[in-house]
This record gives C-alpha cells, sequence and structure tokens, in this order.
C-alpha cells in the first residue's frame, strides 16, 4: 500500500524518506497469466527511470514472481525474487505487535502515558508526554513533531550532505531531544500527522518495559517463530546481507541530479522507526500471520485495525496501530504498510483474510508509483 499522498514524510525518510511461503516451482507458470497486470505496472516503473523494480504475489493459486530492471546498474545484475533490501517505514507493523504483545502479557497499557514509561523525554516547546499516550504515538495522533521535517537533521540526513554523513550513528534520544526543539503539530488525539518520532518513542519503550532493545524483542516474538530468516534490525551495520543489489538515490535533488550509490549508510537514523531489512518472501508470512492472527490476540488485534481517518485528501486510507488499511479503485481493502529509505521504497500489503499478499520494492527513490503496482494486482 502506498502513503505517497498523505505521507509525503515518510516515502522520502523513512518513509524516513521516501512500503511467504516457499510456493512450488511451478506456481509462477500457473499464474502468470492473472499477473500480467502487475509485470506490466512494474515495468512501467523501469521505463519511469527506476532502476530495478522487484514484486511478489501470494494468493489461492501461489507464489507468482516479477522483477524488471537490475538490481546494480554497473554489472547490469538482475534483480532475484530472494534479495533482500531496506524496508524504511514497514519496520513499524513490527514495532507496533511487539507493544500490543506486551499489552496482552499486562507488561504495559496502550492508555498509559509516554511520560509513565520515559518520564522527562517529550517535554519542550509546548510537547508534554504527560498528555500523550501509547496508542497516540503508535497511530500518529499524538502530535509530537516529526524528527524528518527538521530542517538541521534534513540537511545531513537527505542532502548533499548525505555523502560526509552516511555512517553517523544517530541515538534515539539525540534525534527526540531534536524533535523536542519544535512545536508538536497539534494538541494530542485532536489530529493526525505521521511522525516517525512516534516510533522512535516506541522503541524507546519497548526497551523500557522489557530491559531489552526493541530490536532483540522483535527477533525473539516475531522473526524466530515465524521463521523469518532474511529479515534483521542491523543496528549499526551498515552494510547489507547477501543476496542483495544495490541502492540509488539522487538524494531528492530532482529527476536529473547525479545518481548515487547508497546502498551502504548507518539504520540508526531510521531506528525503529525505518532501519530493518527484509525480503518479499518474509515481509508476506509476516504480513499474512499478522492478519491471521498469529502474532496477537483477539483483543490486540481489533486494537491494532482500529483506524482513523489521514486526512480528506486521501479519504480512501486510515490509519490503524502500525498498520494502514486502503480501499483500492475496485472496491476491494488491503492492510498494511509501505516504507522507503535512501534508494529503498518498499510496499507490504494484504487482504484482511491473509489469503492475498503482495510485497514490492524499488531501488530507487526519484521515479515513479508503487500504488499502481498495488492496483494492478489488486484490481487488474
Amino acid at each position: 500500500m502506498s502513503v505517497r499522498k498523505a505521507l509525503p514524510a515518510a516515502v522520502v525518510a523513512a518513509a524516513l524518506a521516501a512500503t511467504a511461503f516457499t510456493a512450488p516451482a511451478t506456481a509462477g507458470e500457473r499464474t502468470g497469466d492473472r499477473h500480467r497486470a502487475t509485470q506490466t505496472a512494474i515495468d512501467d516503473l523501469v521505463r519511469a527511470g527506476v532502476p530495478g523494480v522487484l514484486a511478489q504475489a501470494q494468493d489461492r493459486d501461489g507464489t507468482w514472481n516479477g522483477t524488471a530492471g537490475v538490481a546494480d546498474r554497473t554489472t547490469g545484475r538482475p534483480r532475484l525474487p530472494q534479495d533482500r533490501y531496506r524496508i524504511g517505514s514497514i519496520t513499524k507493523p513490527f514495532v507496533a505487535t511487539v507493544l500490543l504483545q506486551l499489552q496482552a502479557e499486562g507488561r504495559l497499557d496502550l492508555d498509559d502515558t509516554v511520560e509513565r514509561w520515559l518520564p522527562g523525554v517529550v517535554r519542550g516547546h509546548g510537547h508534554d508526554g504527560r498528555s500523550i499516550t501509547l496508542r497516540q504515538v503508535l497511530n500518529h495522533t499524538s502530535g509530537v513533531y516529526d524528527i524528518t521535517s527538521d530542517p538541521g537533521f534534513r540537511e545531513k540526513v537527505f542532502g548533499p550532505d548525505f555523502l560526509q554523513h552516511r555512517y553517523d550513528t544517530w541515538t534515539p534520544r539525540q534525534m527526540v531531544a531534536i524533535a523536542m526543539t519544535h512545536r508538536p503539530d497539534f494538541a494530542p488525539g485532536t489530529d493526525w500527522n505521521y511522525s516517525n518520532t512516534n516510533y522512535l518513542l516506541a522503541g524507546m519503550v519497548i526497551e523500557k518495559v522489557t530491559g531489552r532493545p526493541y530490536g532483540k524483542e522483535v527477533e525473539r516474538r516475531i522473526l524466530r517463530p515465524l521463521k523469518l530468516r532474511a529479515t534483521s534490525v542491523p543496528g549499526t551495520d551498515v552494510t547489507m546481507p547477501k543476496p542483495s543489489g544495490r541502492a540509488y538515490s539522487r538524494l531528492f535533488a530532482g529527476p536529473d541530479a547525479e545518481i548515487h550509490d547508497v546502498t551502504e549508510m548507518s539504520p540508526t537514523v531510521a531506528g525503529s522507526a525505518g532501519e530493518m531489512i527484509s525480503n518479499s518472501a518474509d515481509l508476506q508470512r509476516f504480513v499474512r500471520a499478522l492478519m491471521t492472527g498469529k502474532l496477537l490476540p483477539p483483543r490486540e488485534m481489533k486494537e491494532m485495525t482500529a483506524t482513523v481517518p489521514i486526512g480528506e485528501e486521501v479519504p480512501n486510507t486510515r490509519y490503524g496501530l502500525g498498520v494502514m488499511v486502503e480501499k483500492l479503485s475496485c472496491g476491494k481493502e488491503v492492510w498494511g504498510h509501505s516504507g522507503g529509505i535512501h534508494g529503498s521504497g518498499s510496499g507490504m500489503v494484504a487482504t484482511r483474510d491473509g489469503q492475498h499478499s503482495l510485497a514490492l520494492n524499488v531501488n530507487g527513490d526519484w521515479a515513479g508509483d508503487t500504488q499502481q503496482v498495488v492496483e494492478a494486482e489488486f484490481c487488474g
């Protein structure tokens, strides 16, 4: 699901910037015709300028893989279905799931204030963690200023200065402190605005409650039980695990700017708002398990899928707790999240019953609209 219209910061910034089960080898042959529109849509993205695209869909007929373009502009190596990539804000559903699991265990309540778990952290220029709940953090109704909107941060992270600072280590507390130098966007609970700061706070709460970094809890509670072996929380590791291609960016300087290889970078700039790495098969295994209640009990699943509107300009999309639901042009609804980070734009969606899913990735952050791939897969 794309959030391109509602969440420009998510797509550009972790957004940070700019969103399976093994099938028989014959599945692609059986389902190829049905996915012809999806293949056309990813071909169109390459024609629009994206170096390469991956798409993998699963439905009652099995697994279909579609690729277009290249994984490496230098060698011409094609993109491979098993390639790993940075998933940006698709990290958020993983983080929200852990917090909901902690609620189910009685270790916290989503109506707890941020102040209860992170005393003194959300303060300054009108921010007050005593009036913000964990639920408002997860559904972006907290009003907390988005770190990726800070001009100084953007200059270092997204502009030409990225090349000098690509390996810098950022801490969640450091980034939250920068956000606190700005006024909040609105009073808690009175509006909606996508803020990566919210999920930096969510990761900090997980660590405070469990005594372990959020990534360790994601691994223990989700990755290992679901056997998501291609999914990782990289921490300070600037490299990409193999197999993977390259990631390319124009550093948000316009369609004709120089293209840079941005594959290596410090994922700490995204943290619990968008640092994770995965592949298409793992993302589909995760979203299917989530939608079918394998990760959360019914009460928490109901809370996760209780949604709020995200703005009149996007009437067909609503946000829950780390997941979004979008009504497509054909009337079908899909749940999931999109994600972007330097040189990588991804999507992960599924029907509410988990029977039809899609994961996709583009390895360039300056061209193309991945929403057309979602529309083609579910409505084409």
